[in-house]
């Protein structure tokens, strides 16, 4: 088990009760935050990017993936051995898992007020505005694509490999905060397959009032979306920003 196992887990609760629970505040009926909106959803889930990776540097995990995308992709650039990759995994779903089940609770009796299952599908995880699977995919890849070569920006040479301490978290917020905002619009912008897969496996089994389905046939788009642009980004990190 590596060492940035508990930071791991931590700081993808972190993520996604701050995250989830953005959502929840949007979209659940009798919620003070009902109908605020976009804008609040993805200020909500800069935030918690933000948060989330500094619970993980301060718990042991300096990488503070938080996402499988951005472990494989930093498996490809040689950051992690396989075995290492697997573990920090394994560490960001149980994180979502947790995040997910708090934040069930923390809505839990606004669950029964919502009618509409779709809204309280998509407090857990992503959905398409228009279903397209093949163009529903292309998003998820560019998404995760600009995530991982603005990260590989953020921290290259030019910016003296590392910025100022305690202002990394600060500019991946506001890196994430733009995808949402730009590239948000078409599928919800996952982006972190352990931030939908976790989630979605969470309301699959929680007994949320009226809940309907999880969209099993949407929920491989998210995952795979993601793995795909988190190599590709991975890749132009390595070609655009050498160490």
């Amino acid at each position: 088990m590596p060492s940035n196992f508990l930071g791991e887990i931590l700081g993808t609760m972190v993520l996604i009760i701050l995250g989830d629970a953005v959502v929840a505040n949007v979209l659940l009926a009798k919620s003070k935050g009902n109908s605020s909106g976009w804008i609040v959803i993805v200020t909500g889930w800069a935030m918690a990017v933000m948060v989330g990776v500094f619970t993980a540097v301060s718990a042991g995990a300096p990488q503070a993936d938080l996402n499988p995308a951005v472990t494989i992709g930093k498996t490809v650039m040689g950051v992690y051995t396989i075995p290492q990759m697997i573990w920090t995994i394994i560490a960001e779903f149980i994180g979502a898992i947790i995040g997910a089940i708090i934040v069930f609770l923390a809505y839990f009796k606004h669950w029964k007020e919502t009618e509409d299952k779709g809204l309280k599908l998509a407090v857990f995880c992503t959905g398409p505005a228009i279903r397209s699977s093949g163009w529903n995919l292309v998003t998820e890849i560019i998404g995760t694509f600009v995530l991982l070569f603005g990260v590989g920006a953020i921290f290259s040479k030019a910016t003296g490999g590392n910025p100022a301490a305690g202002l990394g978290p600060f500019l991946v917020g506001a890196l994430v905060w733009g995808i949402g905002l730009s590239l948000g619009g078409p599928t919800g912008y996952a982006i972190n397959p352990a931030r939908d897969l976790g989630p979605r496996i969470v309301h699959a089994f929680l007994p949320i009032p009226g809940k309907g389905g999880s969209d099993w046939g949407y929920s491989w788009i998210p995952v795979i979306g993601p793995v795909i642009g988190g190599i590709i980004g991975a890749l132009a990190w390595m070609a655009f920003f050498p160490k």
